[in-house]
């Protein structure tokens, strides 16, 4: 497929993106952008969060977990447990944390840190999210304009550090102004189109293949890929660790999350938004199955048309496939042209949502947490949208860095990097608002809570390491995080003020 085509399809949907940008940002000031006046429709917002949740990473590397059953924890339909552990998640989400978000009318949600604990756990609690964030936006947009790359760009002489620089200068354009009132309405397209791209691979591959629906599922079982529950206990990948730890990373990754949070809390009410919730948790479970059927249907067409297995790696069209490559190999070499136009609209859908988002949030909480932006009586609004515009380019420039860094990481599935790396960086988040919510006891307002929550994932690297020498054969997986949250709380209960009674806070 020609290269030119598919790169005037891309550069016409930023295009779309700006005009939808432009119109949205008109009259916008810094609620605006921070959270939305508060006017936020909560379906709009519901409904584009599962491109947020989603992104690039499930697009591109979930269909190529079906059939890596060696390079990850995964087997077959395995990621599916972590999907089940995700939907439990929501649920503590909706009625633990957005009430109390809610009651003290946060913009920022690790201000509530700072009304419990101080200013010292408040930074911290900021400073976490800051690291959590920036690795794992990067991690998922290096991985969309990879594909670009290889499969459109190299092949017209465009460099990496070029295609870099412009799609971030595209999205700080488009989010300058409007922030999350934009953004509201640019993950709903976007959403829409990644949706569209799934929807379409899934029924064309079945066409070409003969099969509906139900027959679909039944020659996947004849093949072992809809296998999904793991019972070795030592195993990674063991149901239990998987669905307790999706659990705990839908908690720290999207409840403890300013980015995430921050479009909850743009709804009109409480009530709005844990209906935006609970209809984004199980809309996400359905969209995770039909990711994972596109994978067990890719994986039978490439068998279809002289595709081979060589240990975890799937042999076609003389490629050598693992797990990222699988879904944009296929789509743009061995599908009709329109199916792969579909892939890159579907694929550049799948980018924005998580990139604009993250780049939004983490400029309101460095602009509301770190400099103080809405204690600053002495600046005027032009001065603030001045300070937070500056913040946002210097955003897009760390996001600029951390690209090159998975350029040169290189990695073949980047979903288990960011699930693995959750688990040391929500970890100390999770302990902190853990202990809030959950005991009356008061912390010294100093550097002792800094030091625990960096020591704790410190310790939990050790732990990860050892586990199967130091405990029979045992391998931590995505529970790593529910044991750095643990450790982090245990901490925090040993430097924390003794003579105060223990009893739930909300």
């Amino acid at each position: 497929m020609s290269a030119g085509l598919l790169f005037s399809f891309v550069l016409g949907y930023f295009f779309l993106l700006l005009t939808v940008a432009y119109y949205t940002s008109r009259h916008s000031n810094n609620d605006s952008f921070f959270i939305g006046n508060r006017n936020s429709n909560w379906m709009l917002v519901a409904f584009g969060m599962i491109g947020t949740s989603l992104s690039g990473v499930t697009f591109v590397s979930v269909p190529g977990t079906v059939g890596d059953f060696n390079g990850t924890s995964f087997k077959a339909f395995g990621y599916f447990q972590v999907v089940i552990g995700y939907w439990i998640g929501y649920f503590a989400v909706a009625f633990i944390l957005l009430p109390l978000y809610y009651r003290l009318q946060l913009t920022s949600i690790y201000n509530y840190l700072q009304s419990r604990f101080g200013q010292t756990a408040y930074k911290t609690g900021a400073l976490f999210f800051i690291i959590s964030r920036s690795i794992g936006a990067t991690a998922r947009l290096y991985l969309v304009i990879n594909v670009l790359q290889v499969f459109i760009l190299d092949q017209i002489g465009v460099p990496f550090v070029l295609t870099v620089s412009v799609i971030l200068l595209m999205i700080l354009l488009y989010t300058l102004e409007g922030g999350v009132k934009t953004i509201v309405y640019t993950d709903t397209l976007q959403t829409s189109f990644m949706l569209i791209g799934l929807i379409v691979c899934i029924f064309y591959i079945m066409q070409r293949l003969g099969l509906n629906l139900g027959s679909s599922i039944k020659t996947l079982g004849d093949h072992g890929y809809l296998h999904f529950l793991n019972t070795d206990v030592k195993s990674k990948g063991f149901f239990l660790k998987q669905i307790v730890g999706g659990m705990f990373i839908t908690i720290g990754m999207t409840g403890l999350d300013q980015e995430m949070m921050q479009k909850n809390i743009s709804v009109r009410n409480l009530k709005d938004s844990q209906k935006n919730m609970l209809t984004f948790c199980m809309t996400l479970l359905v969209v995770n199955f039909l990711f994972l059927l596109l994978g067990g249907l890719l994986y039978l067409y490439a068998l279809n048309n002289q595709g081979s297995y060589l240990g975890h790696s799937l042999i076609f069209n003389g490629h050598n496939i693992i797990g990222d490559d699988l879904f944009p190999m296929i789509a743009l070499n061995a599908m009709p042209r329109a199916v792969g136009v579909i892939f890159i609209i579907g694929l550049i859908s799948a980018l924005f949502p998580s990139a604009d988002g993250a780049l939004t949030a983490l400029t309101s909480s460095f602009c509301i947490d770190i400099l103080g932006l809405n204690r600053r009586k002495n600046l005027g609004e032009k001065k603030r949208r001045k300070l937070r515009m500056t913040v946002h380019i210097c955003m897009a420039v760390l996001f600029f860095m951390l690209i090159l860094f998975f350029k040169d990481l290189n990695s073949k599935s980047i979903i288990n990097n960011i699930l693995d790396l959750a688990g040391y960086t929500y970890g100390p988040l999770l302990g902190l608002f853990s202990f809030g919510v959950f005991t009356r006891r008061k912390l010294p307002d100093n550097w002792s809570i800094t030091a625990i929550c960096l020591f704790t994932p410190a310790l939990c690297y050790v732990l990860s390491h050892q586990s199967s020498e130091w405990f029979g054969g045992y391998q931590i997986g995505y529970e790593l995080l529910l044991i750095n949250g643990v450790l982090t709380f245990s901490g925090l209960w040993a430097i924390s003020d003794k003579n105060t009674d223990m009893s739930a806070s909300l």
